[in-house]
């Protein structure tokens, strides 16, 4: 081990001091007491500089260290060094957290630290705006205790924070906030709430723009239908050279009928998001009703193979389920050849219930998947007038299974096929006995 120049000296002075007392001991005849006395001396002053070192240890206030010389002058020089460091980090580490401060209450968001147990650790001024917390009164109390919302429990409790939720604001009901939750750190967890009553209003307004002009379209196309309908049963009467044209009238008036009840449906789902009835639906005989209805529909002898497990049903509204159910597994009769095979499954497992439509048409790009659920948007826009779809049906789809606490995954491999697959919670699922297809029926 290298010896430093402190110890060297320190070693030096001892050395010295032993034999000054060894030759003042042999001198007066008293080697013994020498040695002693300058044991006791030495240990003497090591006591009186541990007490100065007490000493200024305790003083509160910041003063420069007790002179010294030896190794005690460097114990002290070292101290004072690391004091002004720790002093300099304190100074630095409260202007990052004033800063922060600032900042944070600079954010028109209200913020709030939650620790593992869900109780406050920190929140800003907008938490008191918005979620009417306030500082330092409610830090440490539990949030549920204070934002006494059914909405707001069951999505902190629920502990899913991929979706944003979206409820009044405690404080004022005609402010619309949208609450993400961010976990970070030792099971700590950001809870951000924004306001989105402009957006949510907009939203409300488009709602309902779209709900009343589709039902004054509604009248209009039914007596246009009437005609062209009309119009197809006289062709052979018209001649050739109309033929065609009152086919593709027929065609494109049935497809706006579509969009319009679409936008109807989707309308009344948008309107009521509170969760879907509690009646028993039998998934294995809605299946077989909706091949049923997409052979009448084609006229064609489609390969549509069914694999439910007839006792597993789901509570919820027929209706919806069945309108979700058809509008996928139309899809995949207009994307899928004819001598391919559409494969329909209703079956459970530990995670939940799970209907999947799969087909082995041209399957969809990665890229596509995400946006699929988004009103008109289509992959292959050209296919899809030529096939006559509205863009409509999977986000039908998406808001039948919101309300049936239900998400719905999509897996794809161009060129092989897709899978569309509901997955129902255990808490929606039932098994019933005795429960048969032809029962059903």
């Amino acid at each position: 081990m290298v010896m430093t120049p402190v110890w060297s000296n320190e070693l030096k002075r001892i050395a010295i001091g032993t034999v000054l007392a060894l030759a003042v001991g042999w001198i007066a005849g008293k080697v013994l007491l020498a040695l002693l006395v300058a044991t006791v001396g030495y240990l003497g002053f090591h006591l009186v500089q541990v007490k100065r070192l007490e000493a200024w240890l305790r003083r509160r206030r910041q003063q420069r260290p007790p002179d010294s010389v030896g190794i005690w002058g460097e114990i002290f020089g070292e101290l004072y060094w690391l004091q002004e460091r720790t002093r300099q980090r304190k100074r630095r580490l409260a202007g990052i957290i004033d800063r922060f401060k600032q900042a944070s209450e600079a954010i028109p968001d209200a913020a709030v630290i939650l620790q593992a147990d869900g109780r406050i650790e920190w929140l800003n001024e907008a938490a008191e705006k918005y979620l009417d917390l306030r500082s330092p009164q409610d830090v440490g109390r539990p949030v549920l205790d204070l934002v006494r919302s059914l909405e707001f429990t069951r999505f902190m409790t629920a502990g899913d924070f991929d979706e944003a939720l979206e409820l009044p604001s405690p404080r004022d009901e005609s402010i619309i906030l949208s609450v993400q939750v961010a976990p970070y750190g030792d099971n700590r967890r950001l809870l951000l709430a924004r306001d989105i009553s402009r957006l949510y209003h907009l939203e409300r307004v488009r709602r309902d723009f779209v709900a009343n002009v589709s039902h004054e379209l509604r009248s209009p196309l039914t007596v246009i239908r009437g005609y062209t309908e009309a119009f197809v049963d006289a062709s052979d009467e018209l001649g050739e050279r109309w033929a065609k044209p009152i086919h593709q009238m027929d065609q494109q008036t049935n497809r706006m009928c579509r969009i319009v009840d679409d936008l109807l449906a989707l309308s009344r789902l948008e309107s009521n998001p509170l969760a879907a009835g509690d009646t028993l639906v039998p998934v294995a005989s809605l299946l077989e009703s909706v091949r049923e209805d997409a052979f009448d529909l084609t006229g064609e002898e489609l390969q549509v193979s069914i694999d439910a497990a007839d006792s597993l049903c789901v509570r919820g509204e027929y209706n919806e389920l069945y309108s979700a159910v058809s509008n996928l597994v139309f899809n995949a009769v207009q994307y899928t050849p004819v001598f391919k095979e559409i494969r329909l499954r209703w079956y459970a497992d530990a995670a939940g219930a799970h209907l999947e439509v799969h087909d082995q048409g041209v399957g969809i790009e990665a890229e596509h998947i995400p946006r699929l659920t988004e009103r008109f948007y289509r992959v292959d826009k050209a296919r899809s007038r030529a096939v006559g779809g509205t863009g409509l049906g999977l986000a039908i789809v998406k808001h039948v299974l919101a309300r049936h606490d239900a998400q719905l995954r999509i897996e794809s491999v161009v060129g092989q096929g897709s899978s569309f697959i509901c997955d129902f919670p255990d808490d929606r699922v039932s098994v019933v006995d005795g429960y048969s297809r032809q029962s059903a029926l």
